[in-house]
């Protein structure tokens, strides 16, 4: 069985001021993260007891949490990693090259990227579609409602009212447009990278 342990953010806790407070860091990584990898773990517990019982009464529910909880843990991680205090430029090479071809041009990525992230009740992803080879937004509710199989988060935002409330208030849109000022499209340009080799 594993055990899941909260990584440590790859910045210091003020290190997206004033994008994102210290403060809201601070609450989000070390309770809100921290949560959900208590709950994978606690949900992995529930059913290596249980098959090793034969009582599977609670499984179901046990399931359920693996797949909230691990899908949260999955996600903060890689949002962590999609920003950095060096932040804010546009995508370069190959990433760049597939977002204008699968979009149409930086732009109107953008702007999908930004709908997606105004009507999403979790997340927004860009994702890399393995059925159909191309990049895709998508809207996630909660970490695990409205994924599509066979995708490959590139980038994620979280618009959990925790990630921005405090800093912006009721209106998620200028936590959306500050985004851009620290994406770091280092990792995701990566994580694109290790999908095409995979998939292409």
């Amino acid at each position: 069985m594993s055990d899941y342990e909260l990584p440590a953010l790859p910045y210091d806790y003020d290190a997206l001021e004033p994008h994102i407070s210290e403060q809201v860091l601070t609450w989000h990584h070390d309770t809100h993260h921290q949560g959900y990898v208590n709950g994978w773990n606690s949900a992995e517990e529930t059913l290596a007891e249980n098959r090793e019982d034969g009582d599977f009464s609670s499984s179901a529910g046990a399931i359920r949490d693996v797949t909230h909880n691990g899908s949260g843990h999955v996600l903060h991680t890689l949002f962590w990693e999609s920003m950095s205090p060096e932040g804010g430029d546009e995508p370069e090479g190959d990433l760049r090259d597939r977002i204008e071809e699968d979009f149409g041009s930086y732009d109107a990525w953008k702007g999908e990227f930004e709908a997606a992230a105004s009507a999403a009740g979790g997340w927004a992803l860009l994702v890399y579609d393995s059925h159909s080879q191309q990049l895709r937004n998508v809207v996630v509710d909660k970490h695990d409602q409205g994924a599509l199989w066979g995708s490959h988060p590139i980038l994620a935002l979280d618009v959990w009212e925790h990630s921005y409330y405090y800093d912006y208030g009721p209106d998620r849109g200028d936590f959306i447009s500050n985004f851009f000022d620290v994406v770091d499209w280092e990792e995701p340009a990566s994580r694109f990278a290790d999908a095409v080799e995979r998939f292409e």
